[in-house]
């Protein structure tokens, strides 16, 4: 849970690097919390509890995808690749399930082994 929290706690944070552990955490946690919102909402006749959540949870779901791709050397406006259908969703999966450059980049230091110190 500290993954979600921490990625909630840089709102709008879009520099910088972000591990993999980091990244997905956040979106397994994003999706178990919005399926169950869904459940919910459904439940109580309030369909648009879950579209809420995900609205509220965009800013900080794009900032953690940018430092990801940082992490991974690339420019985080290459998250706009997953625009096009399917051939870019593969793409940007591709990227972000990708491991991090070990050295530090134009973007900071790995996050990874900054931790471990």
């Amino acid at each position: 849970m500290n993954w979600y929290v921490d990625v909630l706690k840089k709102y709008a944070v879009f520099n910088g690097r972000a591990r993999r552990k980091e990244y997905w955490m956040f979106t397994l946690i994003n999706v178990i919390i919005a399926i169950v919102l869904a459940v919910v909402g459904n439940a109580i006749h309030f369909a648009a509890l879950a579209a809420i959540y995900n609205l509220a949870v965009l800013l900080p779901g794009l900032g953690v995808a940018v430092r990801r791709l940082h992490d991974t050397g690339r420019s985080g406006w290459l998250i706009l690749v997953g625009i096009i259908p399917l051939v870019g969703w593969i793409f940007v999966l591709v990227w972000l399930a990708s491991d991090g450059k070990p050295e530090e980049n134009q973007y900071g230091a790995n996050p990874k082994y900054a931790a471990a110190v």
